[in-house]
C-alpha cells in the first residue's frame, strides 16, 4: 500500500468503527469497509500501538483513548470556525443559534451565538443530552438508517422531559421520516416546556456531521415562517459544510514542493 493509501483506509477503520457505535467485529469493519481481512488486522495492529484502537476482552475492537484528545482539539476549533455562520442564523432568526454534534449516544452542543433580545434561550456550551427530545438531535438522527436509530434509543432509552418528548420507538421513526422530507426538524416544547427550536444539517460532502438550530420562545419561533426560516438556514450550513470538507482540489492533488536553497528539486513531492 501506498502511505496515502494506507492513511485513507486506516481513517475506514476508525469510521467503520464509528459508526457501529464505537465498537465492532472484525467481520463487521471487513463488511463497511470492503477491505480483505489481511489489510484490516496489519492496521489495526499499527492503530492498537498509537492508543487510536483497543480490543476487547471478546475480541471485538473498540475506539481508543487517543482519539479523545483530537476530538477535544477538533470540537474546539469547529466550535470556534463556526462562530460567523451562527452569527448569521442569529441575524435570520433574532434567535439563539447552536452548532451540536453527535458524539457516541448523546448530542453534545459544541458552540453558541445568542439571541440580542433581553428573553433569550441557553444552552451551554458542552452540554450533553438524549438525542430523541431536541431538533438537533432529531436531524443527526435522520441521517442515519432506522436500524442505527432502533439501536441508539434501545441504548438510551427514551425518558419523557415533557408532555410533548416522544417516547416510544416507531413515533420516532415516523418523526424522523417527516424530517427528511421537509429537510428540516422541529423541538415544540419536547425538550423544555415553553421552548421551541428549529434545526438543520450539516453536512461535510456526503455525510451530515453536525446539526445548527435556533432555539427561544415558543410564541415566537412559531410567529415566524418555519419554511423559509429553515431554507435561510440551511443554506447558512450548506456554506459552514462547503469550509469544513475536503477541497475541491480533491486528495489527489499534491502542492508543488519548493526546494532548499542550494538543493535541486528531484520531481517528487
Amino acid at each position: 500500500m501506498s502511505g496515502v493509501q494506507s492513511v485513507d483506509r486506516a481513517l475506514d477503520v476508525l469510521e467503520a468503527l464509528a459508526e457501529r457505535g464505537g465498537e465492532a467485529g472484525l467481520s463487521e469493519i471487513a463488511a463497511r469497509t470492503g477491505l480483505p481481512y489481511g489489510t484490516i488486522h496489519r492496521l489495526l495492529r499499527t492503530l492498537l500501538v498509537r492508543g487510536y484502537v483497543r480490543q476487547e476482552s471478546d475480541r471485538r475492537y473498540a475506539l481508543g483513548g487517543a482519539l479523545v484528545r483530537l476530538g477535544e482539539v477538533a470540537e474546539r476549533m469547529v466550535g470556534t470556525w463556526a462562530q460567523p455562520y451562527l452569527a448569521k442564523m442569529v441575524e435570520l432568526s433574532g434567535e439563539t443559534a447552536n452548532l451540536a454534534v453527535l458524539e457516541g449516544d448523546f448530542i453534545v452542543y459544541v458552540a453558541q451565538v445568542p439571541s440580542p433580545r433581553r428573553l433569550r434561550m441557553f444552552a451551554e456550551v458542552g452540554r450533553r443530552v438524549l438525542p430523541h427530545s431536541t431538533a438537533v438531535g432529531k436531524v443527526l438522527m435522520a441521517g442515519r438508517p432506522d436500524t442505527e436509530v432502533a439501536s441508539l434509543v434501545e441504548r438510551t432509552g427514551m425518558p419523557r422531559r415533557t408532555a410533548n418528548t416522544i417516547t416510544d420507538l416507531p413515533g420516532m421513526l415516523a418523526e424522523l421520516e417527516r424530517v427528511r422530507d421537509r429537510g428540516y426538524a422541529m423541538d415544540l416544547g419536547e425538550e423544555e416546556l415553553g421552548v421551541h427550536c428549529l434545526a438543520v444539517g450539516v453536512h461535510d460532502g456526503s455525510r451530515m456531521v453536525a446539526a445548527m438550530s435556533v432555539s427561544g420562545p415558543a410564541e415566537r419561533i412559531d410567529a415566524l415562517d418555519r419554511d423559509d426560516l429553515a431554507e435561510g438556514m440551511r443554506k447558512i450550513a450548506n456554506d459552514f459544510g462547503a469550509e469544513l470538507g475536503p477541497s475541491p482540489a480533491g486528495p489527489a492533488q499534491t502542492p508543488p514542493v519548493t526546494p532548499e536553497p542550494g538543493r535541486a528539486r528531484t520531481g517528487r513531492p
